[in-house]
């Protein structure tokens, strides 16, 4: 089979769920090759090998860390070189998404981005997209060049098939561009112990009606019983209620977790393109005519002060 190339988003070698899920889906249209940028490939490499990496490309040097994102697009450019795949996946990060575009440009190439799903096709592979708010499904493929896409985190559940995922070494020469823009400095974000929004398989969001930043505690609440992250509606971090990085949204975070629980949250078409491909959406709000109630599996009318205390302890009972 043709190999299928696999960016991996990791943290000092710690291996993130979307790359295991893209592996997951690179399996359906060929051999994974995973691409490992930056220290601790050694530490990877067995993890990206029970995923199916058949083997693991691997370049280090300070340029990944010091300068953005184009000495990774540089990396990526030498890995298509050397490995000549049927395609490129990285994940839909604001990052994934900028060095996917600039690699495509790169290498003459078309681009799919934010994809669902994945399957091989008689000319390419074939993307699902989920566009215009979710409101249609899209099938379409890269009619030139190597196919580069970007998949959303939690499109697929990620399957284990133990491959070889023997480490190689990538030889990568950096342009004249590549050192453009240097890193500064960093600020580490601070921990609340919950799971990254968008990666998250689980997602309870605020809204308007969650009326206040103290009362946020209430949300807080059941998505710690359940392991949730936090979101909020761009009404609730536009009254400075939540951090903007908790919006979801069109001009947000776009999630898709197994489950969504909206409260206080009426479902605006912006608030709807954020979260309209969950795969189990429950809403609590007051407001039996709210749009949100058009979308969910699971609607409660109801004052979200009553009723979502009461599904946190239920949760809380049922886990013992």
């Amino acid at each position: 089979m043709a190999e299928v190339l696999v960016y991996v988003d990791h943290t000092d070698g710690a291996v993130r769920k979307p790359t295991l899920e893209l592996l997951t889906l690179a399996r359906r249209i060929g051999d994974p090759v995973a691409v490992h940028l930056g220290g601790g490939a050694d530490k990877a490499a067995p993890t990206l090998a029970e995923y199916g990496a058949v083997k693991v490309l691997a370049a280090d040097a300070p340029e990944f860390a010091d300068y953005l994102v184009v000495p990774k697009v540089d990396a990526l450019r030498a890995a298509v070189e050397a490995v000549s795949p049927a395609a490129v996946l990285l994940p839909s990060s604001t990052e994934g998404k900028e060095i996917a575009a600039r690699l495509a440009l790169r290498i003459g190439s078309g681009i799919i981005t934010d994809v669902v799903d994945l399957e091989a096709g008689d000319e390419g592979p074939v993307a699902t997209q989920s566009v215009f708010a979710a409101s249609f499904t899209t099938k379409s493929r890269v009619s030139k060049g190597v196919p580069v896409i970007t998949v959303k985190p939690n499109s697929a559940a990620p399957e284990t098939a133990p491959a070889a995922g023997e480490v190689e070494q990538l030889a990568v020469t950096f342009g004249e561009t590549a050192t453009g823009t240097r890193v500064v400095s960093r600020t580490p974000r601070e921990s609340t112990g919950r799971p990254e929004l968008t990666e998250a398989a689980i997602v309870v969001s605020g809204g308007r009606g969650v009326n206040g930043a103290e009362n946020f505690a209430v949300i807080e609440d059941l998505a710690d019983a359940l392991g949730a992250a936090v979101g909020a509606s761009r009404a609730a971090v536009d009254a400075g209620w939540y951090p903007h990085t908790h919006q979801v949204g069109q001009t947000g975070k776009t999630v898709s977790p197994q489950l969504y629980v909206a409260a206080g949250i009426s479902g605006a078409i912006q608030h709807r393109a954020g979260m309209q491909t969950s795969k189990t959406i429950v809403a609590v709000n007051k407001d039996a005519e709210a749009p949100i109630f058009d979308l969910v599996d699971y609607g409660v009318v109801g004052d979200l002060f009553q009723v979502v205390p009461q599904l946190t302890e239920e949760v809380k009972a049922r886990k013992g």
